[in-house]
């Protein structure tokens, strides 16, 4: 099996890495993402088992480790943006950027997954959710917030984009010297960077560089369910670069279930990944390991073309 499982899974249950890993290694798992949730004694573990070859480490997703004197379940992967206007923060999201790139460099990973940042404006997409989970996908006040969302987005994303392009350019090249590819993330928050449009930008400006698209198909599939875009639209315009892909269901708009507890049609997605593909499951608790197990086990069947079987 050549899925990866992201220790975002599991890692709140335990304090150190050898744990976080023995349990993953059970499900029969044998490489990882490095999730964004873990302290540097937890990443030293890891690397001590990965030097000894009992792991492999696919991919590291920022920030790993958690930023200095940041409580572990605080730290977000743009707790400090890329995008932000505010050099200090920005700096600060730019060196810990670089000490995650350090710690793939460490882990002979293959990629670092990033989110570019976000737009200071008050988020309202939680809001446009709770319209929709409700049923009010199709009534005038889901329509009038969802417009409102759109032109506020797009009054403000100027400069914030600029700065992450500027950001991106300066980690791309630090990556560059450490042998690092950098996948970036389609975001889940309607005011993240970048949107669908804004991927084609960045992937253009470094089309030469280190940087490639990583595709997260559940949150992609909360867009297409509220009526932004298709699942499908950002693999359609940017499969062709690729690096990796977050794999988990959805429900509504509730995201990070493990495959076969959702509602997404992966023999959609399959057409569009490759052997090179990074795959990486990134279901969260309180899904079970026999939920991983088969979740797994179903999405490596459609990725070798084989048989699916569900029980």
């Amino acid at each position: 099996m050549d899925i990866a499982l992201s220790t975002s899974w599991n890692a709140f249950r335990f304090e150190n890495g050898k744990d976080i890993v023995r349990e993953i290694k059970t499900l029969g798992f044998t490489e990882l993402e490095l999730s964004f949730n873990l302290t540097q004694s937890i990443v030293n573990d890891v690397s001590v088992l990965e030097s000894k070859g009992l792991i492999k480490i696919i991919s590291v997703h920022n920030f790993c480790p958690i930023p200095d004197g940041v409580e572990r379940k605080l730290a977000l992967p743009d707790y400090y943006s890329l995008a932000s206007l505010d050099a200090k923060e920005r700096n600060l999201a730019i060196n810990f950027t670089k000490r995650t790139i350090d710690t793939a460099k460490m882990l002979n990973a293959k990629a670092v997954v990033l989110h570019a940042g976000r737009i200071e404006i008050q988020d309202k997409t939680k809001a446009l959710m709770r319209f929709f989970n409700n049923s009010h996908r199709n009534s005038k006040e889901f329509e009038a917030l969802k417009s409102l969302i759109i032109k506020e987005r797009e009054r403000q994303v100027k400069p914030y984009f600029e700065s992450a392009l500027k950001s991106l350019d300066e980690i791309s090249e630090y990556a560059g010297m450490k042998g690092i590819n950098l996948g970036i993330e389609n975001r889940y928050y309607f005011r993240e960077i970048p949107s669908l449009e804004e991927i084609e930008i960045i992937l253009d400006k470094f089309s030469n560089r280190n940087i490639f698209y990583w595709h997260d198909v559940g949150h992609a599939q909360i867009w297409q369910n509220m009526g932004f875009y298709s699942n499908l639209s950002y693999l359609e315009k940017y499969s062709n670069k690729m690096l990796g892909i977050h794999l988990h269901d959805v429900i509504g708009t509730d995201d990070h279930q493990p495959p076969l507890k959702g509602n997404i049609d992966f023999t959609k997605i399959a057409p569009f990944i490759n052997k090179d593909t990074i795959k990486v499951m990134e279901a969260h608790h309180p899904a079970t390991g026999q939920d991983i197990k088969k979740g797994a086990q179903y999405l490596d069947d459609i990725f070798n073309r084989r048989k699916v079987k569900v029980d």
